[in-house]
């Protein structure tokens, strides 16, 4: 039976796939299916894959090949897809011993999609919500550490995308709406690493706002200009920006001075 079976791998892998695929026998199929995984052959085990879905389903066999269909769209980054089945695979298998690692396979796909902060962010918010799915349903899983890695890099970019359009705000001279982004922003990340960075654009941001203001406007802006570079220059006493933010603030007094 062995030899039958080898013969039949040989002949299925080399010129006569179609028949292979066209056979009736799904033991052999599977078997032979088996084989061109263990081989990183994913493209003909996926298409006798596709074929015993059906005939398997719901049997430890069914199990295997729904578990390495997913393995085999991740073996050759199709990301989205992989995704899917390792889903997929978690809502017919939940008691499986692989059902752990296909949860976090699932998330780890979609944090593969996850593109550059500067584009649309749909995926990203779609591999925080399954890592943080995994990290609720695994709490005990040896990939945690790895899942609360990928979540902060996720968050990251978030915070990075956020950050880039308060700047941009400002680069428009839109600086009503640079000003909100970046207090928006200071209420949404309390712990962000750009801080002193915003604290800065705000006292530029508010002093352009304050010269482009109507006269009754201006007064309450170079005060508010005034206050963030007393906020950034007390917060970061060796601040990069010390010098440009003392410069910036002597310019808002002396404009106060003005309109007393």
């Amino acid at each position: 039976m062995i030899l039958a079976v080898l013969g039949l791998i040989a002949f299925a892998s080399c010129n006569d796939f179609n028949r292979m695929v066209k056979s009736t026998d799904n033991e052999m199929k599977y078997e032979v299916a088996m084989d061109f995984y263990e081989r990183g052959d994913y493209n003909h085990a996926l298409q006798l894959f596709d074929l015993l879905q059906a005939s398997f389903r719901n049997t430890p066999k069914g199990e295997a090949i729904t578990y390495r269909t997913a393995q085999c769209y991740y073996w050759q980054g199709e990301y989205e897809i992989a995704s899917y089945y390792y889903n997929r695979f978690v809502q017919m298998y939940p008691f499986s011993k692989d059902a752990e690692k296909a949860a976090f396979m699932s998330a780890y796909c979609s944090y593969m999609l996850s593109p550059e902060s500067g584009l649309d962010q749909t995926n990203t918010h779609d591999a925080i919500k399954q890592l943080r799915s995994f990290m609720d349903r695994y709490p005990e899983s040896d990939s945690l550490s790895r899942a609360e890695y990928l979540l902060t890099d996720l968050n990251n970019k978030l915070e990075e995308k956020d950050y880039n359009m308060c700047r941009l705000f400002y680069r428009m001279e839109n600086y009503s709406a640079a000003i909100t982004s970046f207090e928006n922003m200071l209420k949404k990340y309390p712990n962000t690493t750009h801080r002193e960075e915003i604290l800065y654009q705000m006292a530029k941001t508010y002093y352009d706002f304050a010269e482009n203001s109507i006269t009754e406007k201006q007064r309450e802006r170079f005060e508010s200009c005034v206050e963030h570079c007393n906020t950034l220059s007390y917060l970061y006493p060796n601040s990069k920006y010390l010098q440009d933010v003392n410069g910036i603030a002597a310019k808002a007094r002396k404009r106060l001075e003005k309109l007393q």
